[in-house]
């Protein structure tokens, strides 16, 4: 029953819609806009796992860890909070997250604007929201390029002229070992007039803490001939528990306003705030939950998005425009200090500098990072009758966005020494202060394209539908990346920099093709429905930073899938699934060859397959409630990943052994990832009540796809974890007590490391899944 259906959970209608009554919907079934027209999930031929407002609630749903642990076909790598990269059906090489390489194989939507962004996806806060759709596999006709391996979508709930209504949710909860937290939510529905509505949202929120800093001490041998010259250092001043805390805070306010009866225009605006301090990885070597930094972990994530849907009719078409202007800034700064230890191993030259005193200056480095992400958007589109026998959504895609990167890897006190008699890889310029390697690059984006999908009802049960979509996609880098010898080499650009000592990055990327779909479904009972699909989608190529490495190309993913929508026992059952294989050409990777002092390439490494089953289940039984889903996905190389040659570009030699030899199986998706939800709701005097328990089950997974990668920091574990909750409502008010993961399991997300694995895979991390957490809920409606 785990390989069933899709959709999870119970009671939770999200849009307002008159259902036939021999159609009349179980509860749980949502109405979903995945095909950019309303319809029940139940019609839709489509994988597309739904999450309601009410499921959203009863697990305790705040951000992307909490959600993900649901839907069973997607995967994550995350450093923290806004630092995650999503994938579904194990379309993941593990190499993506960049700054400078892959756009994201996973499209991330907000209502009907895409919020995707490169080297970290919005960890929104969800509150107030009416569903997450799930859409399983390539969304290239309608949602692009962003969607090879899925799309995401966070649907929020819209003003409503119907009347006032509000609510507010206060929590207070403890990790098990850890700190104290909690959140204040509330959210306001005013009628306006009979023909306008505002919606206003706010929410603060403060993650306690649970990993430590515990103390240690390092030695480095600053020159190798003379002993006496080695170097203790320690982390005393950062000696701290639970000291990974984060607080998040926004708000967000739509107006809807009705021209007629025909128009309708949306103006929304977004806001948040992250902030977090300490690392959210900890390094087994050191305990459970224990790390040893000896430079402060910060991160700041501050993002909004200005957007405008205008609704109406031409004639008896639908006429959409959507369009949003997003901008997002991120601050990091971060120990890197096993870089230094780990270069430390390869000879001093990186890690002697002598003060001209007689010391030695302490060589761990820190990093400082800064982004400032831009992305404009529009999309319009037409759709016509839905009543017709064929039906048409067509339409035209526009999308620009940026990312101003800096970064700065440091040592303190290097620009007040002489230039270290080991100069050849680190002379010292006043036009770099005390940075190593500096990197102050303007990216950007351009996506243009135009799609159509229609729909033929062969029969009134049998329905064909096919669509494409044509794009041409641009992306290009200029700015300086390098040490500072790169800028005294005379190795620049003729052109004026602004805010770096020189350029030395000028690369442009231009492509164009398209994708397309056909899809049958066959509706053999109004309860039951079977379909196959076959899709595609793209990513775009890009550039590479490096003088004299190739452009990494496009890679593509063909989708063949076969699926099935029932219910039984009189609509009480709900069995939902899918089975598919897919073909992934030239998947897009991001390696650090030896000898590029820790500089990521992005390749194209070879070819691969994935084949699966996903789905899920619900049962309903009057007062008793189950619901469960599941995936199982088996996916691998079909080619070798050659090596990478002294140019720094991928060669096949005989007799060589490839980085990746095919059958090599891809990293970040576990082999089988379930969950199973009990809930019992009953009387309790004049209120009601309700007792829930859910597991979670997720199999270890391959940590990277390299060989030697993989060799230095090992696979995850596999992990369950169970959550419980109870709680009761009186009048308009109601309390719940919650504990998640509530045997305190140490399950493993992901491993990473702090710079490429040929340098410091000694000292990979693990992500863990959220230790034990006590809760306590109030909130009310009115």
């Amino acid at each position: 029953m785990l390989l069933a259906s899709t959709a999870l959970g119970f009671a939770m209608p999200a849009i307002a819609q008159e259902t036939p009554a021999d159609e009349e919907a179980l509860p749980g079934e949502i109405v979903v806009t995945a095909t950019k027209r309303e319809e029940s999930l139940q019609k839709v031929p489509l994988s597309i796992q739904a999450l309601g407002e009410e499921t959203l609630d009863q697990q305790q749903v705040a951000s992307i860890d909490d959600f993900s642990k649901l839907l069973p076909s997607v995967s994550f790598q995350s450093f923290g909070p806004g630092q995650s990269q999503i994938y579904f059906r194990g379309v993941s090489s593990g190499g993506d997250g960049l700054h400078i390489g892959p756009a994201p194989a996973t499209g991330l939507y907000l209502d009907e604007i895409p919020v995707t962004t490169i080297a970290g996806s919005v960890d929104l806060h969800v509150y107030d929201i009416a569903r997450i759709e799930a859409l399983s596999g390539p969304q290239g006709t309608l949602f692009g390029a962003s969607s090879l391996s899925g799309t995401l979508r966070l649907i929020t709930n819209k003003p409503s002229t119907a009347g006032f209504e509000g609510g507010a949710d206060v929590q207070i909860n403890k990790y098990g070992k850890g700190e104290f937290g909690g959140s204040l939510e509330g959210f306001l529905n005013f009628p306006l007039s009979d023909n306008a509505a505002l919606r206003v949202v706010g929410f603060y929120r403060r993650d306690g803490g649970y990993i430590d800093n515990i103390a240690g001490s390092r030695t480095f041998t600053l020159d190798d001939s003379d002993p006496a010259t080695n170097l203790t250092v320690n982390n005393a001043a950062l000696v701290e528990d639970d000291f990974n805390d984060a607080e998040t805070f926004g708000g967000r306010a739509a107006l809807k306003i009705d021209l007629d009866d025909n128009w309708t225009v949306t103006p929304t605006i977004i806001y948040q705030n992250q902030e977090t301090s300490g690392p959210f990885l900890f390094d087994p070597r050191k305990g459970d939950l224990k790390v040893t930094d000896f430079q402060e972990t910060r991160y700041k994530d501050r993002w909004f998005q200005a957007a405008l849907t205008v609704e109406g009719k031409i004639g008896n078409w639908d006429m959409v425009y959507s369009g949003g202007y997003f901008e997002r800034k991120v601050n990091s700064a971060a120990d890197y200090s096993y870089y230094s230890v780990a270069y430390d191993t390869y000879g001093s030259y990186y890690t002697n500098f002598p003060t001209g005193t007689g010391g030695f200056l302490d060589p761990s480095q820190f990093v400082f990072t800064a982004d400032k992400y831009t992305k404009q958007t529009h999309e319009l589109r037409f759709v016509s009758p839905s009543e017709n026998r064929f039906r048409v959504t067509a339409g035209l895609f526009f999308q620009r966005q940026t990312d101003a990167i800096a970064a700065n890897y440091d040592i303190a006190g290097l620009s007040g020494i002489p230039t270290p008699p080991n100069s050849n890889l680190i002379p010292v310029g006043a036009a770099f202060g005390d940075t190593v390697f500096l990197t102050r690059i303007d990216r950007k984006d351009r996506d243009l394209a135009a799609f159509a999908e229609a729909t033929y009802d062969i029969t009134e049960e049998v329905k064909l539908t096919a669509g494409i979509r044509g794009f041409e996609a641009k992306s290009s880098l200029f700015g300086f990346s390098g040490f500072n010898r790169n800028a005294l080499q005379a190795i620049c650009l003729p052109t004026t920099a602004t805010n770096r000592p020189c350029d030395n990055v000028d690369k442009k990327y231009k492509e164009s093709g398209e994708t397309h779909k056909v899809n049958l479904s066959w509706q053999v009972t109004p309860e039951k429905m079977i379909y196959a699909t076959y899709s595609t989608g793209f990513r775009p190529g890009g550039n590479n930073r490096r003088p004299g490495i190739l452009p990494f190309k496009s890679d593509t993913l063909s989708n063949y899938e076969i699926g099935w929508k029932t219910s039984w026992l009189d609509r009480k059952l709900r069995l939902n699934g899918a089975v598919f294989y897919e073909e992934w050409k030239d998947l897009q990777f991001g390696l650090v060859p030896v000898g590029n002092n820790g500089v990521t390439n992005t390749y194209n490494a070879g070819d691969a397959r994935i084949y699966g089953i996903e789905g899920d289940f619900a049962l309903s039984l009057g007062s008793f409630t189950l619901s469960g889903s599941g995936t199982y996905i088996d996916a691998q190389l079909t080619t070798d990943f050659c090596q990478v040659d002294t140019t720094g570009n991928i060669v096949c030699v005989t007799g060589v052994a490839p980085a990746a030899p095919k059958g090599t199986r891809l990293p970040v998706q576990p082999k089988f990832k379930g969950s199973l939800t009990a809930r019992y709701e009953f009387p309790l005097g004049s209120n009601d009540a309700f007792l829930q328990g859910s597991i979670n089950h997720q199999g270890g997974t391959r940590s990277f796809l390299t060989d030697d990668d993989f060799a230095a920091v090992g696979p995850t574990r596999a992990f369950t974890t169970f959550d419980f909750s109870a709680g009761t409502s009186f009048g308009d008010w109601s309390v719940e007590a919650f504990i998640q993961n509530a045997f305190d399991k140490r399950g493993q997300l992901s491993l990473n490391t702090a710079c490429s694995t040929t340098i410091c895979g000694a000292f990979s991390r693990v992500y863990p899944v959220k230790p034990q957490l006590f809760g306590l809920k109030l909130g009310t409606k009115f």
